[in-house]
Protein backbone atom coordinates (compact mmCIF):
# COMPACT_ATOMS: atom_id res chain seq x y z
CA UNK A 1 0.00 0.00 0.00
CA UNK A 2 2.93 1.94 -0.15
CA UNK A 3 2.06 3.77 -3.48
CA UNK A 4 -1.20 4.59 -2.91
CA UNK A 5 0.05 6.26 0.03
CA UNK A 6 2.62 8.16 -1.56
CA UNK A 7 -0.37 9.24 -4.76
CA UNK A 8 -2.34 10.36 -1.86
CA UNK A 9 1.01 12.33 -0.54
CA UNK A 10 1.41 14.02 -3.61
CA UNK A 11 -2.33 15.14 -3.80
CA UNK A 12 -1.72 16.49 -0.21
CA UNK A 13 1.21 18.09 -0.65
CA UNK A 14 0.47 20.16 -3.98
CA UNK A 15 -3.30 20.97 -2.64
CA UNK A 16 -2.89 24.97 -3.22
CA UNK A 17 -1.17 24.27 -6.75
CA UNK A 18 -4.46 21.91 -7.54
CA UNK A 19 -6.89 25.03 -6.78
CA UNK A 20 -4.67 27.57 -8.76
CA UNK A 21 -4.57 25.37 -11.66
CA UNK A 22 -8.37 24.42 -11.71
CA UNK A 23 -9.40 27.88 -11.32
CA UNK A 24 -7.11 29.03 -13.63
CA UNK A 25 -7.99 26.56 -16.33
CA UNK A 26 -12.08 27.05 -15.87
CA UNK A 27 -11.95 31.12 -16.23
CA UNK A 28 -9.57 30.53 -19.68
CA UNK A 29 -12.27 28.00 -20.84
CA UNK A 30 -14.84 31.41 -20.96
CA UNK A 31 -12.26 33.49 -21.38
CA UNK A 32 -13.79 34.88 -24.67
CA UNK A 33 -17.32 34.23 -24.39
CA UNK A 34 -19.71 37.13 -23.66
CA UNK A 35 -21.55 35.21 -20.97
CA UNK A 36 -18.50 33.96 -19.65
CA UNK A 37 -18.71 31.35 -16.49
CA UNK A 38 -22.76 32.10 -16.77
CA UNK A 39 -22.36 29.28 -19.42
CA UNK A 40 -21.41 26.73 -16.18
CA UNK A 41 -24.95 27.18 -15.24
CA UNK A 42 -26.82 27.20 -18.72
CA UNK A 43 -24.75 24.54 -20.31
CA UNK A 44 -26.47 21.92 -17.69
CA UNK A 45 -29.67 23.19 -17.47
CA UNK A 46 -29.98 23.30 -21.64
CA UNK A 47 -29.02 19.43 -21.25
CA UNK A 48 -31.33 18.79 -18.56
CA UNK A 49 -34.47 20.48 -20.51
CA UNK A 50 -33.61 18.56 -23.63
CA UNK A 51 -33.65 15.47 -21.38
CA UNK A 52 -36.85 16.23 -19.63
CA UNK A 53 -38.84 17.05 -23.08
CA UNK A 54 -37.75 13.68 -24.48
CA UNK A 55 -38.09 11.28 -21.06
CA UNK A 56 -40.62 13.27 -19.55
CA UNK A 57 -43.07 15.07 -21.83
CA UNK A 58 -42.24 12.80 -24.53
CA UNK A 59 -41.96 9.03 -23.36
CA UNK A 60 -43.53 9.53 -19.44
CA UNK A 61 -46.27 11.83 -20.52
CA UNK A 62 -45.53 13.85 -17.67
CA UNK A 63 -46.17 10.80 -15.28
CA UNK A 64 -44.41 11.11 -11.99
CA UNK A 65 -41.70 8.66 -10.53
CA UNK A 66 -43.03 6.83 -7.21
CA UNK A 67 -45.09 10.34 -6.41
CA UNK A 68 -42.29 12.48 -7.26
CA UNK A 69 -42.72 14.47 -10.39
CA UNK A 70 -40.20 13.41 -12.96
CA UNK A 71 -38.34 16.43 -13.22
CA UNK A 72 -37.56 16.86 -10.00
CA UNK A 73 -36.56 12.95 -10.30
CA UNK A 74 -34.92 13.64 -13.30
CA UNK A 75 -32.76 16.46 -12.33
CA UNK A 76 -31.21 14.99 -8.85
CA UNK A 77 -29.72 12.50 -11.06
CA UNK A 78 -28.88 14.12 -13.72
CA UNK A 79 -26.96 16.66 -12.14
CA UNK A 80 -24.33 14.54 -10.64
CA UNK A 81 -24.02 12.53 -13.94
CA UNK A 82 -23.46 15.41 -16.16
CA UNK A 83 -20.30 15.81 -13.87
CA UNK A 84 -19.02 12.52 -13.67
CA UNK A 85 -19.42 12.23 -17.34
CA UNK A 86 -17.63 14.94 -18.03
CA UNK A 87 -15.09 14.64 -15.69
CA UNK A 88 -14.20 11.04 -16.28
CA UNK A 89 -13.78 11.87 -20.44
CA UNK A 90 -11.66 14.84 -19.57
CA UNK A 91 -9.54 13.28 -16.73
CA UNK A 92 -8.70 9.94 -18.50
CA UNK A 93 -7.28 12.07 -20.86
CA UNK A 94 -5.36 14.57 -18.64
CA UNK A 95 -2.09 13.17 -18.64
CA UNK A 96 -1.47 12.38 -22.27
CA UNK A 97 -2.98 16.07 -22.80
CA UNK A 98 -0.31 17.77 -20.27
CA UNK A 99 2.65 15.22 -19.74
CA UNK A 100 5.02 17.32 -22.11
CA UNK A 101 4.44 20.65 -19.80
CA UNK A 102 4.49 18.99 -16.53
CA UNK A 103 7.68 17.24 -18.08
CA UNK A 104 9.18 20.74 -17.71
CA UNK A 105 8.02 21.50 -14.05
CA UNK A 106 8.23 21.12 -10.79
CA UNK A 107 5.30 18.69 -9.45
CA UNK A 108 3.61 15.51 -10.07
CA UNK A 109 1.79 13.51 -12.81
CA UNK A 110 -0.43 12.32 -10.64
CA UNK A 111 -2.03 15.30 -9.72
CA UNK A 112 -3.57 16.55 -12.98
CA UNK A 113 -6.35 14.24 -13.13
CA UNK A 114 -7.41 15.66 -9.48
CA UNK A 115 -7.51 19.47 -11.26
CA UNK A 116 -10.04 18.05 -13.88
CA UNK A 117 -11.64 16.94 -10.88
CA UNK A 118 -11.68 20.25 -8.43
CA UNK A 119 -11.97 22.30 -11.70
CA UNK A 120 -15.29 20.29 -12.87
CA UNK A 121 -16.44 21.27 -9.27
CA UNK A 122 -16.63 24.89 -9.69
CA UNK A 123 -19.85 24.46 -11.81
CA UNK A 124 -20.74 21.63 -10.26
CA UNK A 125 -21.35 22.87 -6.66
CA UNK A 126 -23.72 25.45 -7.54
CA UNK A 127 -25.66 22.92 -9.24
CA UNK A 128 -26.57 21.05 -6.32
CA UNK A 129 -27.24 24.33 -4.75
CA UNK A 130 -29.91 25.08 -7.54
CA UNK A 131 -30.99 21.84 -7.22
CA UNK A 132 -31.55 21.68 -3.70
CA UNK A 133 -33.38 24.81 -3.57
CA UNK A 134 -35.21 23.36 -6.53
CA UNK A 135 -36.32 20.55 -4.31
CA UNK A 136 -37.16 22.87 -2.00
CA UNK A 137 -39.44 24.76 -4.23
CA UNK A 138 -41.60 21.71 -4.82
CA UNK A 139 -42.37 22.04 -1.10
CA UNK A 140 -40.13 18.66 -0.77
CA UNK A 141 -37.60 18.79 2.10
CA UNK A 142 -35.94 15.51 2.90
CA UNK A 143 -35.05 16.58 6.44
CA UNK A 144 -32.14 15.15 8.26
CA UNK A 145 -31.41 12.85 5.33
CA UNK A 146 -29.95 15.72 3.75
CA UNK A 147 -26.83 15.52 6.39
CA UNK A 148 -25.54 12.44 4.47
CA UNK A 149 -25.00 14.18 1.32
CA UNK A 150 -21.76 14.95 2.46
CA UNK A 151 -20.94 11.53 2.67
CA UNK A 152 -22.28 10.64 -0.72
CA UNK A 153 -20.29 13.87 -2.63
CA UNK A 154 -17.44 12.50 -0.54
CA UNK A 155 -17.64 8.98 -2.06
CA UNK A 156 -17.78 10.59 -5.37
CA UNK A 157 -14.81 12.00 -5.22
CA UNK A 158 -12.68 9.59 -3.83
CA UNK A 159 -14.33 6.96 -6.59
CA UNK A 160 -13.51 9.32 -9.91
CA UNK A 161 -10.15 9.79 -8.03
CA UNK A 162 -9.28 6.29 -7.87
CA UNK A 163 -10.62 5.79 -11.69
CA UNK A 164 -9.85 8.63 -13.40
CA UNK A 165 -5.63 8.30 -11.72
CA UNK A 166 -5.82 4.48 -13.49
CA UNK A 167 -7.75 5.54 -16.90
CA UNK A 168 -5.20 8.28 -17.35
CA UNK A 169 -2.39 6.54 -16.68
CA UNK A 170 -3.87 3.84 -19.34
CA UNK A 171 -5.10 6.27 -21.57
CA UNK A 172 -1.53 7.26 -22.22
CA UNK A 173 -0.24 4.46 -22.77
CA UNK A 174 -2.54 2.85 -25.17
CA UNK A 175 -4.47 5.78 -26.74
CA UNK A 176 -7.41 3.60 -28.11
CA UNK A 177 -8.86 3.29 -24.53
CA UNK A 178 -9.80 7.18 -24.30
CA UNK A 179 -12.09 6.36 -27.28
CA UNK A 180 -13.65 3.32 -25.71
CA UNK A 181 -13.94 5.43 -22.21
CA UNK A 182 -15.76 7.48 -24.56
CA UNK A 183 -18.23 5.28 -25.50
CA UNK A 184 -18.85 3.57 -22.50
CA UNK A 185 -19.38 6.78 -20.80
CA UNK A 186 -22.13 7.69 -23.66
CA UNK A 187 -23.73 4.23 -22.77
CA UNK A 188 -23.33 3.99 -19.40
CA UNK A 189 -25.86 6.80 -18.81
CA UNK A 190 -28.70 5.01 -19.95
CA UNK A 191 -27.65 1.82 -17.64
CA UNK A 192 -28.46 3.95 -14.59
CA UNK A 193 -31.31 5.18 -12.59
CA UNK A 194 -31.13 8.60 -14.36
CA UNK A 195 -33.48 8.79 -16.87
CA UNK A 196 -35.55 5.12 -16.26
CA UNK A 197 -36.90 3.99 -13.27
CA UNK A 198 -35.00 0.46 -12.97
CA UNK A 199 -36.34 -0.35 -9.81
CA UNK A 200 -39.70 -1.40 -12.48
CA UNK A 201 -37.15 -3.52 -14.11
CA UNK A 202 -36.81 -7.46 -13.09
CA UNK A 203 -34.91 -7.69 -9.87
CA UNK A 204 -31.82 -9.80 -11.48
CA UNK A 205 -31.57 -7.05 -14.02
CA UNK A 206 -31.75 -4.43 -11.48
CA UNK A 207 -28.72 -6.29 -9.18
CA UNK A 208 -26.27 -6.91 -12.34
CA UNK A 209 -27.17 -2.64 -12.54
CA UNK A 210 -25.86 -2.15 -9.29
CA UNK A 211 -22.79 -3.59 -10.04
CA UNK A 212 -21.58 -0.64 -11.46
CA UNK A 213 -20.30 1.17 -8.30
CA UNK A 214 -22.07 4.76 -9.85
CA UNK A 215 -25.43 3.23 -9.32
CA UNK A 216 -24.74 3.43 -5.68
CA UNK A 217 -23.76 7.03 -6.06
CA UNK A 218 -26.64 8.35 -8.07
CA UNK A 219 -29.25 6.62 -5.94
CA UNK A 220 -27.22 8.19 -3.01
CA UNK A 221 -27.86 11.28 -4.37
CA UNK A 222 -31.47 11.29 -4.20
CA UNK A 223 -31.73 9.43 -1.11
CA UNK A 224 -29.79 12.57 0.47
CA UNK A 225 -32.05 14.72 -1.35
CA UNK A 226 -35.67 13.27 -1.22
CA UNK A 227 -35.28 11.35 1.78
CA UNK A 228 -36.25 7.96 2.47
CA UNK A 229 -33.34 5.74 3.51
CA UNK A 230 -29.74 5.94 4.98
CA UNK A 231 -26.63 4.67 3.29
CA UNK A 232 -25.40 2.38 6.15
CA UNK A 233 -29.20 0.62 5.88
CA UNK A 234 -27.89 -1.56 3.02
CA UNK A 235 -24.32 -2.43 4.46
CA UNK A 236 -23.70 -5.07 1.94
CA UNK A 237 -23.79 -2.78 -1.27
CA UNK A 238 -21.93 -0.12 0.97
CA UNK A 239 -19.05 -2.28 1.74
CA UNK A 240 -19.22 -3.55 -2.14
CA UNK A 241 -18.74 0.53 -3.16
CA UNK A 242 -15.56 0.69 -1.03
CA UNK A 243 -14.50 -2.51 -1.64
CA UNK A 244 -14.15 -1.16 -5.44
CA UNK A 245 -12.91 2.11 -4.92
CA UNK A 246 -10.47 1.24 -3.30
CA UNK A 247 -9.21 -1.90 -5.27
CA UNK A 248 -9.39 0.36 -8.77
CA UNK A 249 -7.38 3.50 -6.11
CA UNK A 250 -4.87 0.53 -5.40
CA UNK A 251 -4.10 -0.79 -8.83
CA UNK A 252 -4.28 2.51 -10.23
CA UNK A 253 -1.13 4.10 -7.81
CA UNK A 254 0.57 1.01 -8.82
CA UNK A 255 0.22 1.04 -12.58
CA UNK A 256 0.50 5.24 -12.66
CA UNK A 257 4.18 5.16 -10.45
CA UNK A 258 5.43 1.88 -12.53
CA UNK A 259 4.85 3.84 -15.71
CA UNK A 260 4.95 7.63 -15.32
CA UNK A 261 8.38 7.84 -15.98
CA UNK A 262 8.15 6.74 -19.34
CA UNK A 263 4.54 8.83 -20.12
CA UNK A 264 6.73 10.59 -22.35
CA UNK A 265 7.71 7.96 -24.23
CA UNK A 266 4.36 6.93 -25.20
CA UNK A 267 3.99 10.79 -26.97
Amino acid sequence: MNFVRQILKEQISHLNLIFRLSLYEEKGKYAMHYLGALWQILNPFIQIGVYWLIFGLGIRKGSPVEGTPFFLWLIIGLVPWLYISRTITQASNSVYAKVNLVSKMNFPVSVLPTIIIVGNSISFIPMIILTLGIVLGYGIFSGIYLLQLLYYLVSLYVFLFALTLLLSTLTTIIRDIQIIIQSIVRLMMYFLPIVWNVHNFPELLVSILKLNPLFYIIEGFRHSLLGGEWFFEDIPYTIYFWSITILILTIGSYIHLKFRDRFVDYL
